[in-house]
């Protein structure tokens, strides 16, 4: 058995900027900590799992002594904005209403869905828990993820599938996949379906090439721990 991993967790502080990015006295950091969760919780409860279903992938957490910035990556900017911004006026007034900070959202648009692994595995999890074929599901996944630029994918998923009486685990891999190299962009992504006979998990790797230091990340800022110390270092 090999000693696996999570790849966004090997990265980052590396190659891989933080998600929450602040600084607090060792009193509040639990407080806060606890706070971050929630609001990703929510998020991904009030866009994801309900409509408007708005494709969101990642969420990034910025705080200043004033304000509380949340960085919101989604497939379809316009479902989170809605008719003159009134969905996102909303989403704001509940986050200061739950956490008592003025709330800042910013959208940045994810153009090629088929290159998130979230959003891959996400549609993997719909597509079984429409009874779809998983085997069919997930070939057609994997090749238009390569048709969207990829280098290598792998997708796997595991439980009791077709609702067979034992779980059991199939994946699909094409190209290459270097899980061990630190300059290996590789996007990891998680999804559940829930289905009449128990939970099936889909988990999704995508390698999208090395890191290239001159290529900057839209979600780079300069907060603390919002950049990437050794992308393109060779």
């Amino acid at each position: 058995m090999g000693q696996k991993t999570h790849p966004f967790g090997f990265r980052v502080g590396i190659t891989e900027a933080h998600k929450s990015r602040w600084y607090a006295p060792k009193a509040l950091y639990g407080e806060l900590l606890v706070e971050d969760y929630k609001i990703r919780r929510f998020l991904d409860q009030r866009l994801n799992r309900q409509p408007p279903h708005a494709g969101l992938s990642d969420i990034h957490i910025e705080r200043t002594r004033e304000e509380l910035k949340v960085i919101v990556k989604t497939a379809r900017p316009g479902l989170v904005i809605g008719p003159k911004g009134a969905e996102v006026e909303r989403i704001t007034e509940e986050l200061q209403y739950m956490t008592g900070r003025k709330v800042a959202i910013s959208i940045l648009e994810i153009k090629n869905p088929d290159l998130d692994a979230q959003l891959v595995s996400e549609g993997v999890a719909e597509q079984i828990r429409k009874r779809a074929s998983f085997r069919r599901v997930i070939k057609m996944k994997a090749e238009a993820a390569m048709q969207a630029g990829a280098k290598g994918v792998k997708i796997q998923i595991s439980g009791r599938l077709g609702g067979a009486e034992m779980s059991r685990s199939v994946d699909v891999r094409l190209g290459s996949l270097p899980l061990s190299t630190l300059q290996a962009n590789i996007d990891y992504g998680f999804g559940e379906a829930f289905t009449t006979y128990g939970a099936i998990g889909c988990k999704v790797w995508i390698y999208k090439g090395l890191y290239d230091a001159k290529v900057e990340d839209e979600a780079a800022s300069n907060a603390a721990g919002g950049r990437a110390r050794a992308r393109g270092r060779r």
